[in-house]
């Protein structure tokens, strides 16, 4: 019996969980960004302190002005895109 083109075969149902698996990770990540929108700050590791060269004395971080908390990506990207739909709705 010959083989048919449109047969389905296992390639597609794992392409469909990956695809399903990265959709759910994206709505968990987008999800935790509206309920915790701060991350610790990348260069002061959330301490709000910064070094001096030789390690005695301490200033404020330059990137979070010594609040040691950033705004996440995927909370800029809410934002950007509620910006985007006020503007439209005015």
């Amino acid at each position: 019996m010959p083989t048919l083109a449109a047969t389905a075969t296992p390639e597609t149902t794992l392409t469909g969980l990956l695809c399903l698996a990265t959709v759910i990770a994206t709505l968990c990540y987008g999800i935790g960004c509206w309920i915790w929108p701060f991350g610790n700050c990348r260069k002061c590791k959330g301490s709000g302190k910064r070094r001096s060269p030789f390690g005695r004395a301490f200033g404020l971080c330059r990137r979070c002005h010594g609040d040691g908390r950033r705004l996440r990506i995927g909370r800029r990207i809410i934002n950007s895109l509620r910006e985007l739909h006020d503007k439209g709705t005015r």
